[in-house]
This record gives structure tokens, sequence and C-alpha cells, in this order.
């Protein structure tokens, strides 16, 4: 079985932010509480909400008791208001109305709640990555047919990449703590080797949860993982599966080779047939062979 996560893993992560509306308070006042606090996080949805208010001439704002929440949004204090920074989920947990027409969108939506009461959203998108659907495709080949998605990002967005992607199981929605959960999960059913791979943003605990961990390079991700691949491309996933298998092949041919043929002149030396050079070959040439075997997963 193999996880994937979504955001920054199968798509770009380069979030762009299709619109905005300010309520409570002006569309320039929005921004720069916007860009106060969501510059503060590494999250791909902040630094997209940061580009965009910097883009738009947004100032800063002086900020107290920065909090983050990871898989919810930000908490600060501007100018003595609590101000709360990041997805509905964060809001509707603090009592906090949000207008039902938003949550209703099919997109990635940032809320902005003042004082405990909503002051306006943005709306994002994001693309899949040039390879995403090869990567999966590739997988495919491979027999690996249990492939799939999580991703906090709302379910109705995870449904549509999934649906594009050719991936069955997608659920959304989910927090750092739920992919843990649903990695122990995984891994307790008999028979099932689970590989998950993220992009480091809040998958450290699921890599290392997980039976084999897949990093795509990002430094937090690369301490707990067991690969990492170097470069920004999914498909590399199903090629790092194919070298794993090739190895074992390979390693296998090699421990039969090497105990049948020193089977065999031990055998023949006990009955008399073998020369000492023989004897050698049994140690050293087939040490060689091995070598030269193992060479041949350079192809």
């Amino acid at each position: 079985t193999v996880v994937f996560d979504k955001t920054g893993t199968l798509t770009t992560g380069h979030f762009q932010v299709s619109s905005m509306e300010a309520d409570t308070v002006s569309s320039q006042r929005l921004l720069s509480i916007l860009l106060t606090l969501e510059e503060k996080s590494t999250h791909p949805v902040a630094q997209a909400v940061t580009r965009y208010a910097l883009q738009e001439g947004a100032g800063r704002i002086g900020v107290t008791h920065l909090q983050e929440y990871p898989g919810y949004g930000l908490e600060g204090v501007i100018e003595g208001k609590n101000v709360l920074v990041g997805n509905i989920r964060l809001l509707t947990d603090r009592g906090i109305i949000v207008p039902a027409g938003i949550s209703e969108r099919v997109a990635t939506v940032v809320v902005c709640a003042i004082a405990g009461k909503y002051a306006g959203h943005l709306l994002l998108s994001d693309t899949l990555k040039a390879d995403a659907v090869e990567a999966i495709g590739r997988l495919k080949q491979l027999h690996i047919d249990n492939i799939q998605l999580l991703s906090g990002d709302k379910k109705e967005i995870v449904a549509i990449f999934a649906k594009t992607l050719g991936i069955r199981h997608a659920r959304g929605g989910l927090l750092p703590e739920d992919k843990a959960a649903y990695l122990e999960k995984l891994n307790a059913e008999a028979g099932v080797s689970a590989a998950f791979v993220g992009d480091g943003m809040n998958d450290a605990p699921v890599l290392a949860l997980s039976d084999v961990g897949i990093a795509m390079g990002a430094d937090a991700a690369i301490e707990s993982a067991d690969v990492v691949i170097q470069t920004d491309q999914p498909s590399k996933v199903a090629t790092a599966i194919s070298i794993g298998r090739a190895t074992r092949r390979i390693v296998k041919q090699n421990i039969a080779g090497a105990i049948g043929v020193k089977s065999l002149i031990l055998i023949a030396g006990a009955c008399g047939f073998v020369t000492l050079w023989a004897a050698v070959f049994a140690d050293v040439g087939v040490a060689l062979l091995a070598v030269l075997n193992s060479v041949r997963i350079l192809s």
C-alpha cells in the first residue's frame, strides 16, 4: 500500500489566491492582518497568502502572543484584539459563526476572525505536479493497486484530485494526528506493508509510523524518513520501488549462487576431486561474481 500526502507531494503546493472577501474590516486592513500572522508560518497556504498580501501592498502590524496550531492555523493578538487566521474548523471550534456559503466552496479557504467575529476570507487553488498522473500510473504498472491519498484539505477538493489521478481511496479534512492514527490502523492490518510519501509539512510523525517513510527532500521529514527523494518528482517513488525490488532479486541470486557453488566444491573436495585452484575460485571467484552481478543494478 502506498499512501500519498496531497499538498506539496502530488500537487505543486504553490497556491494562488483566486478571490478575497472582507466583511467587518476593509480589504486592505484584512490583508495587513493576514500578512502579519501568515508570514510567520512555513505552510504552503500561509506562504501563498503572504505573497498575495505583499503584491497588494499590505503593511505589517505589531502582533503579540502568536501561536500556530498545525492543521488549523494561527492565533495572535493585534492591537489588543484576539485574531484567528486559518481554516474554517479553527473558527468553528472556537464557536465563531462562518457564513454557510463559504464552507461549500470547492477551494482552499483561509478565514479570519477578529475579536470572536468573522472578518473575511480568501479562496486559493492548487495544481497537480507535472508528473503526478504518471507517478500513479507507474505504481499501478508495478502491480501496486492499493494507492491512497490523505490530506488536511477539504474533502471535496481531495475527491476532485483523487479522481483526476485515478486514486480510489482518498480522505480529506485530516489533521496530522488523524493521518498518524490512520497509518497505525493500516499497519495493524494483516499482510499490509504501508509506505507513506510526504513533503515534510507536518508529515514527520506519519513518516516515522509507516513501514516505509518516503520524504521528498524536506528537512523536517528527512530526519524520520527511510527513503529520501532528492527531486520534487513523485514519479521517483516508482523508481525507488523498482530499485528496491531489483536489489532484493540480486541479493537472493548472490546468496543462492555463493552457497550453491561453495557447497558443490565442498562436497567435491571431500570426495577428492577438487584442486587448490577450484578452492580459490569457490572463495575469491564467487565473491567476484557476486560483485559483478550486483553491478547490474546500475542499468
